[in-house]
């Protein structure tokens, strides 16, 4: 490993920074859910946070971190939405410069909230092109990239959530079983690991991918990192990646129980279910975790298990079309 792994202390310095500025989004639970599954379901909606993701918090972190020097050369980016949104927002913040490389089919309400926000979008072909191709002209100019998870700063950022959810678990005299995460690249369910065992090391930490984007799964099975076939598709854009991150894998291959891939059809369901029991709008990607819930790979019966709802940035069309479905 070249860089430096992050760890609690990372998290709490990313706690202070981002102090007045994030929502520091609640634990809700639901009744007819508990009932559904035979324990205690505490949900983390990260969906109410600031841009509607939990993007914000690592991305605000990150350029919270660079000097003054480096943040006057601009930002530049590369995401299917909800990272886009974040780095946008605290570029914005802090009064800098920009570019977002996002892909030509990511949801129409996420590319126009980047540019709603001031931040300047490059398209590209998430098929056939390479994202790190298309960033790095700008690079080399001399404007700072900030990674959508691999990258100390950004799981450091992300992490707070744990921080937030450990605490708010004991308020609520709750001790925890089990934390279920989605995970793309790794930078979310890393980064809450971190905090999650350094307060409670007996609590199981889970990952959660869509079915055929299992490249965390199937690279803890392995021991090493593999990346996914090629040519296929799942409506969860928010996970959308190739491999897990160098870092964030080293972590999550110390602190997961275990990762649990689910299909299109139950991440549906798992968005009805939070718009019908919790009165959430949940995008695709925020879903899987509580999908995760049905799988039965996790033991739920007489547990008390926090579900991360990680972002709530959907289009329209899409959810009506899903919600019509029921």
């Amino acid at each position: 490993m070249t860089a430096t792994l992050p760890g609690i202390a990372d998290i709490h310095h990313a706690a202070t920074r981002l102090s007045g500025l994030i929502v520091e989004t609640p634990l809700i639970e639901s009744q007819e859910l508990n009932k559904r599954f035979g324990g205690r379901i505490l949900f983390k909606p990260e969906t109410l946070q600031r841009t509607g993701s939990f993007k914000f918090r690592g991305a605000y972190n990150k350029l919270s971190s660079l000097t003054e020097e480096e943040r006057s050369r601009g930002v530049v980016a590369f995401s299917s939405g909800n990272h886009a949104q974040g780095v946008a927002a605290s570029a914005a913040m802090f009064g800098v410069k920009a570019i977002i490389a996002m892909p030509a089919d990511a949801p129409a309400m996420k590319i126009a909230n980047v540019r709603k926000m001031g931040a300047e979008v490059v398209h590209f072909d998430r098929v056939r092109e390479d994202r790190m191709t298309v960033v790095r002209p700008y690079v080399e100019q001399g404007m700072v990239l900030v990674p959508p998870y691999d990258d100390p700063s950004i799981i450091a950022g992300q992490g707070t959530i744990g921080l937030e959810l450990v605490r708010q678990a004991k308020a609520l005299g709750a001790s925890l079983d089990a934390v279920v995460i989605p995970c793309g690249g790794g930078g979310l369910s890393s980064g809450i690991s971190i905090a999650v065992k350094d307060a409670s090391p007996g609590t199981a930490v889970w990952g959660v991918e869509p079915e055929h984007f299992d490249d965390t799964r199937r690279s803890l099975a392995k021991g090493a990192r593999v990346t996914n076939e090629p040519g296929h598709q799942s409506i969860c854009d928010a996970l959308l990646v190739a491999e897990p991150g160098a870092i964030t894998f080293e972590i999550n291959r110390k602190n997961l129980s275990g990762v649990v891939a689910v299909s299109d059809q139950a991440t549906r369901q798992a968005m009805r279910d939070a718009m019908a029991n919790l009165k959430l709008v949940v995008e695709p990607g925020g879903s899987v975790a509580l999908a995760a819930l049905s799988s039965g790979e996790i033991e739920l019966a007489g547990k008390c298990v926090a579900v991360v709802l990680s972002g709530g940035n959907v289009d329209f069309g899409t959810y009506a079309e899903i919600m019509a479905a029921a």
